[in-house]
């Protein structure tokens, strides 16, 4: 049997591996940064009743106006700035890259930082520039702005907080970025419920900002649901990229119930925060642990062997995520989510016999 020739395909495509999601099966599942807890039952049969109602045999609006302007108002969204939606934040990331990628366009980010940043920059055909935090995870402020002054960049990512250290960087060094950026500055709150800090007031006064946000952390990640917000002139360029119906009636039809819900959810919120600080300090008991503070929903640490360590939790049914080859500043460096108090109690006992 001939084989397909595959030349045809581009070189820096074939050169690289797809996104790898591990199975997750009979582990507790501490390795996405996913909400641990479920819908009530009462509201999950009255979720499935809503859904039964959908017209799967139609497609989904254009532009949901409606569901967008109770989401603008469920957000704060300052008046007079616009939501664009997405299949998830990384689709609005590819947009936004995209509709910036002149030839020799670059993108920024501080880094280590979300993958998807250099991979979709890279995609689109720009030239990436990772800018390396600092031993401690901050941010590198001359070394940003030396940067932006010499490559000029048409797009500027910064997580707020950072993924996967965790930290949120100094806010006056962000705001030195927003005066120095010659094109976008993308502030993604993907964190938000977790660090209580964002930069939506902003948009009003900061013509070159946009925060991108998605559901996925808040408890939803399942709907892949992602919103940028900025001014109208913004979105709409970048919605003339937008492929029609990208959001499904399923997704939409979610996403209104749970805007209801939204005490619900923030509760679970409140419960990750303090569980977030109670798991720190079980970590930072441990000897040999280096634990580092968190504005999200999962903790950063180092270890003396972190393929032992990952290796012997999976053995032991825990299932969190080796970075320590992600970048030379990670080395030594695993991640687990905040789960549920029994989750993170069995995480912290097999951590403990794991170091050894």
């Amino acid at each position: 049997m001939s084989r397909p020739d595959l030349s045809v395909l581009r070189d820096d495509v074939r050169a690289i591996s797809a996104y790898h999601v591990p199975p997750a099966a009979g582990f507790v599942k501490l390795d996405a940064m996913e909400n641990p807890f479920g819908l009530p039952a009462t509201l999950a049969h009255e979720l499935g009743a809503r859904l039964a109602q959908v017209a799967l045999n139609r497609y989904p609006p254009s532009d949901p106006h409606v569901f967008k302007a109770k989401l603008a108002h469920a957000i704060g969204l300052p008046a007079g700035m616009q939501l664009l939606l997405g299949n998830g934040s990384d689709e609005l990331i590819h947009l936004v890259i995209q509709a910036c990628a002149k030839p020799d366009a670059s993108v920024l980010s501080p880094w280590p930082s979300f993958v998807m940043y250099e991979l979709s920059a890279r995609f689109d055909g720009c030239r990436f520039i990772g800018v390396p935090l600092r031993a401690d995870f901050s941010l590198d402020r001359d070394a940003t702005l030396d940067a932006i002054a010499r490559d000029r960049p048409a797009v500027v990512f910064i997580a707020w907080p950072n993924n996967p250290t965790g930290n949120l960087f100094d806010r006056a060094a962000v705001t030195a970025i927003l005066d120095a950026a010659p094109g976008l500055v993308v502030i993604d709150e993907a964190y938000l419920p977790f660090a209580q800090d964002t930069w939506i007031e902003q948009l009003l006064a900061r013509p070159n900002l946009l925060v991108l946000r998605t559901l996925s952390k808040l408890g939803l990640a399942g709907i892949r649901l992602g919103y940028l917000a900025g001014d109208p002139a913004w979105i709409e360029q970048f919605d003339k990229l937008r492929p029609p119906y990208n959001v499904n009636v399923l997704t939409l039809a979610v996403a209104e119930f749970m805007l209801d819900q939204l005490p619900l959810l923030d509760e679970q919120a409140a419960i990750i925060r303090a569980e977030r600080a109670r798991l720190s300090a079980a970590l930072r008991l441990l000897a040999n642990v280096t634990v580092f503070d968190s504005a999200a929903n999962f903790i950063l640490f180092r270890v003396a062997d972190p393929d032992g360590v990952f290796a012997r939790l999976k053995e032991r049914g825990i299932l969190i995520k080796n970075v320590s080859r992600m970048h030379p500043l990670l080395a030594g460096c695993l991640r687990t989510t905040v789960g549920t108090p029994a989750e993170n109690d069995a995480f912290v006992d097999a951590l403990k016999t794991s170091l050894s």
